[in-house]
């Protein structure tokens, strides 16, 4: 399968085409979220609520969101891949 890439996104956008996105925070997730064919993989600051158990986003850092990230980019093969970047940063 073909990487997404940003032109790829576009073309979809200029054509009237669904862009699928989805949250990942680990490899294994993205992979199979990759796999089903999903378009964009976020990675959320909101791992800090969902993964790290902290009632907001706040304490996650920019350490934290980088190790997420490349957790997730090592599960994609074919998705494009964005990743947020934590308040305050």
């Amino acid at each position: 399968m073909k990487k997404v890439t940003i032109n790829t996104l576009r073309k979809m956008k200029q054509a009237g085409e669904r862009i699928t996105m989805l949250t990942a925070y680990d490899a294994s997730f993205a992979r199979l979220l990759d796999r089903a064919g999903t378009d964009v993989l976020l990675v959320g600051d909101s791992v800090g609520m969902v993964v790290q158990g902290h009632d907001t986003t706040l304490p996650v850092t920019m350490d934290q969101m980088v190790y997420h990230c490349a957790a997730v980019k090592r599960g994609v093969q074919r998705a494009h891949l964005v990743g947020d970047l934590p308040f305050g940063s």
